[in-house]
């Protein structure tokens, strides 16, 4: 029979590259998918015919309950959450039920329904915040910087709760920043991107920017959602860091991707005050030397190549719109 996986958030970018690679590995596939959702299926309208979706929403416990105990999956992945750091300091209270506390609803459903269920909760690497190291591994010190941080390492203690008292197959990947054409355009790399192609045709003039100096660990999604899948099939449940081991600065992915476009971004982009986070964090670099013996993970998309990816479907996309 085939393994059935309930994903939620799967019209999301981690989601939607999940339900991907679950299918091409013949899952049988079912998605969670809230009202406001409902008319944006983009990352998942090539998938439709092929999974099963549900409505229902994570701030909705009925909704929760009624469908992991129709579906019984073997595998559950909860990629949905309120996932922008900068949108949590205006939405604190919503941050912290739906990133915080909702992983502990389903893990009491799970436990209450079917406790053999394997669950998978995305963290991030913002937890570390204000933690001064050169790379950061699964024992690093947490001082989170946002609402959203804060957040996440209640998500991560409320597993490991589960796991150590009830015994729950629930793990945990603390993802640094990765990204992909599905980002959207309220997150940097998305926002440079699409920019510098539209700049590159005639359609927009400047690009405003926050801290140009952050750097970043950036990665490609997809290979984070394989990370994910290969975490839930060990024999045994744990925590883990996933990223690249490389640091570049927002002006770094800027200037790359202008000049895929044959441009100086120097000459286009702008600096807005207003775009600048009230919370820092220091450089975060991730030390994947855990996942790499446990699974054998090492990233094979490094920044270059995904800055270049996610050019060429911007340009695909606004060059067919300019025509």
């Amino acid at each position: 029979m085939k393994k059935k996986a309930l994903i939620l958030g799967i019209t999301g970018q981690d989601g939607s590259y999940l339900a991907e690679l679950l299918l091409g590995k013949g899952y049988d596939v079912h998605g969670f998918i809230r009202r406001s959702a409902t008319g944006n299926t983009i990352n998942i309208d090539h998938l439709l015919d092929s999974v099963t979706l549900h409505r229902g929403d994570l701030a909705d416990v009925p909704s929760l309950f009624r469908t992991i105990a129709a579906v019984r999956p073997q595998e559950i992945y909860n990629e949905a959450d309120q996932d922008h750091a900068g949108w949590s300091y205006d939405l604190v209270d919503y941050a912290s039920d739906i990133t915080g506390s909702a992983p502990g609803r389903i893990l009491e459903i799970i436990r209450q329904t079917d406790p053999t269920i394997r669950f998978f909760q995305p963290l991030t690497s913002n937890m570390f915040g204000q933690t001064e190291r050169a790379t950061y591994n699964e024992e690093t010190p947490l001082n989170p910087q946002s609402p959203y941080a804060c957040a996440k390492e209640y998500a991560w203690a409320l597993t490991k709760y589960y796991r150590q008292v009830h015994h729950l197959f629930a793990s945990c990947a603390i993802f640094f920043n990765h990204e992909s054409p599905r980002r959207t355009e309220s997150y940097v790399s998305r926002k440079i991107t699409k920019a510098a192609v539209r700049i590159s045709l005639g359609l927009q003039k400047k690009l405003k920017l926050g801290d140009m100096d952050a750097k970043l660990d950036f990665g490609f999604a997809g290979e984070y959602m394989e990370a994910a899948w290969n975490i839930l099939q060990l024999d045994k449940p744990d925590d883990f860091v996933i990223g690249t081991g490389e640091a570049h600065s927002v002006r770094e992915f800027a200037e790359e991707a202008f000049r895929a476009v044959g441009l100086n971004a120097t000459n286009y982009i702008e600096v807005d005050p207003a775009l600048l986070r009230p919370g820092k964090t220091h450089t975060l670099v991730a030390d994947y030397s855990k996942a790499k013996r446990a699974f054998g993970y090492k990233p094979k998309v490094k920044y270059k190549d995904l800055v270049k990816l996610m050019i060429e479907h911007d340009r695909a996309i606004e060059s067919a719109h300019a025509g």
